[in-house]
């Protein structure tokens, strides 16, 4: 069984996640989504409520979701993972995932990053415009996967 890790925060999950994560599972069997416990990012969201967020949106999918607190390769080593995904959404992301891509093969010479861009439609589609949406009582329903607007309910202004 061929299987991948997508890292992130997750704060929360958004279509264009969906988007990636559906693209991995065109080519691998199952994919694990690492969600960040990230304290230095200081999440919206706990870590228990962004894990049952990502459940939820990803119903019906081949993924597991599990919190993570580690360095990104020791975690894929415990998993039996050698492929992380990374979303591109712009020559922005590039530069930066590029780098986290090398750094992780200089810890570990047998992992290996691909990188997935999303549809036209998600690609400016990001955690955090989301947040900055909802901060400001904007309406981000359709910026996140229908299964979670119910969990969202305090957040979103409009549904």
């Amino acid at each position: 069984m061929k299987k991948a890790i997508y890292s992130g925060t997750f704060d929360p999950i958004t279509n264009g996640h969906i988007d990636i994560i559906q693209r991995a599972l065109k080519v691998f069997d199952e994919v694990i989504i690492a969600v960040a416990i990230s304290k230095s990012k200081q999440p919206m969201f706990d870590i228990d409520t962004r894990v049952k967020l990502v459940e939820k949106a990803c119903k019906g999918l081949k993924v597991k979701a599990l919190p993570f607190e580690t360095l990104l390769v020791d975690f894929a080593k415990k998993q039996g993972v050698s492929t992380i995904i990374r979303g591109l959404r712009a020559v922005s992301d590039f530069e930066y995932e590029l780098q986290m891509g090398y750094a992780n093969m200089s810890l570990d010479t047998k992992i290996d990053t691909m990188y997935l861009m999303p549809t036209l439609n998600n690609a400016f589609v990001s955690s955090s415009v989301v947040r900055e949406i909802l901060k400001f009582n904007g309406c981000a329903s359709h910026l996140v996967p229908p299964a979670i607007i119910e969990d969202l309910k305090g957040y979103l202004k409009c549904t």
